[in-house]
């Protein structure tokens, strides 16, 4: 283990947000401007998308990159060969204070490597917020990282400080975690404090979100096993959000992921974030999700368009009397293009694809699903299936 000697705070930061990178669980996802997007000066931070539409950004840093855990594909486990060092409350706060206040970041995103213990790590994290709330008055947000392993009680004193929690699930079940980590068990220490966190959320005041994140690609999961865990947790535990971070080649050698490339691998976390879109804002079901023989999605297109290939009895769909719901269903709309549709279509009738917005890619693609009436045509645009 390389400990740097006696650094500075910036050269800390420097390090310790460097090694952030690997939690996304604060990364959109959904195009490639959401992706660990590097500040300057080191610095790693995230757009978080605002209900306005607009992005703000979020101090992302570790308390320590000291791990006592062995998880196979993380470039922070014991037992690699990096710099290692470890910030105290006093450096952390004021320095994200001094962010803060200038006005270059809305709130604060805090996680660790296990120093020791789980419990013992989540007092450095609590104790960090803990001095924001209660010595500098900060009523702004938060997110903490849950240690996997962490005490009832460490999870509820960090609850009761964040605006947002994540314990990251890492695999789709204790098969894919077993080869990962010899530490980690996946019911005691994952799946048990998430559903403690679910119901200590459901009763806080602070109205607190819960988040969690998969590594993609490190444990020969499928697509398939994502997706149905994923959809598990938003029925089951209310989950607020689920990321997916593709197996970084920077991992060690010895995990490496079969026969696809750093590129398809990319593409494959992306397909995830687009299935995601599709279970929490488009109403598809789980069953709506369709993979090739191995349990894979598609690489080449994207999942809605997919299920709009092999369900070709649902079209045209026509788009002045069709529900939110079949609107959905159409490739290249969204849910700002359909409440556009449905709100001008109580005005007077939508006769052709100019009439719902400026006609780019994704209308273009929408177009050839869409019944605009007694005509056939669209200004050029046919309904051809």
């Amino acid at each position: 283990m390389v400990v740097c000697a006696k650094p500075d705070t910036f050269q800390k930061l420097q390090l310790l947000s460097r090694d952030s990178q690997y939690d996304l669980a604060c990364a959109c996802g959904s195009d490639k401007s959401d992706h660990r997007t590097r500040g300057s000066n080191g610095r790693w931070i995230y757009p978080v998308t605002l209900p306005n539409g607009g992005t703000a950004k979020l101090f992302k840093t570790l308390i320590s990159n000291v791990c006592s855990s062995d998880c196979k594909y993380c470039p922070l486990q014991k037992n690699a060969d990096i710099p290692r060092c470890t910030l105290n409350c006093n450096e952390l706060t004021e320095t994200f204070l001094d962010y803060y206040n200038r006005g270059e970041v809305f709130g604060l995103f805090l996680s660790s490597g296990i120093i020791g213990s789980a419990d013992r790590t989540m007092e450095k994290l609590t104790a960090c917020a803990e001095i924001l709330r209660k010595k500098h008055n900060f009523t702004g947000y938060i997110h903490l990282k849950i240690l996997p392993g962490s005490s009832p009680a460490a999870i509820e004193k960090a609850v009761s400080f964040a605006d947002a929690v994540s314990l990251n699930i890492e695999t789709p079940g204790k098969e894919f975690l077993e080869k990962l980590s010899s530490k980690k068990d996946f019911l005691r220490d994952i799946v048990e404090p998430m559903k403690l966190i679910s119901r200590l959320t459901a009763h806080s005041r602070r109205r607190v979100k819960q988040t969690t994140q998969f590594i993609v690609g490190a444990a020969g999961e499928t697509d398939r096993h994502i997706v149905n865990y994923t959809a598990a947790m938003y029925d089951r535990i209310g989950m607020s959000r689920v990321y997916f971070s593709a197996y970084q080649s920077s991992s060690p050698d010895n995990l490496k992921e079969q026969s696809i490339s750093p590129q398809q691998s990319f593409m494959r976390e992306h397909r995830l974030y687009q299935v995601d879109f599709l279970l929490r804002k488009y109403e598809f079901n789980q069953s709506d999700v369709l993979y090739d023989s191995s349990g894979r999605l598609s690489l080449e297109t994207d999942p809605k368009e997919v299920w709009a290939k092999n369900n070709p009895e649902f079209f045209p769909v026509t788009v002045n009397t069709a529900t939110r719901y079949k609107l959905l269903r159409v490739p290249g709309l969204g849910p700002m293009a359909v409440d556009r549709i449905l709100t001008r279509r109580k005005m007077s009738k939508i006769s052709s694809i100019d009439d719902i917005d400026k006609v780019g890619s994704r209308l273009l693609k929408a177009a050839k699903y869409l019944d605009f009436g007694s005509s056939a045509k669209n200004k050029g645009y046919l309904f051809n299936f």
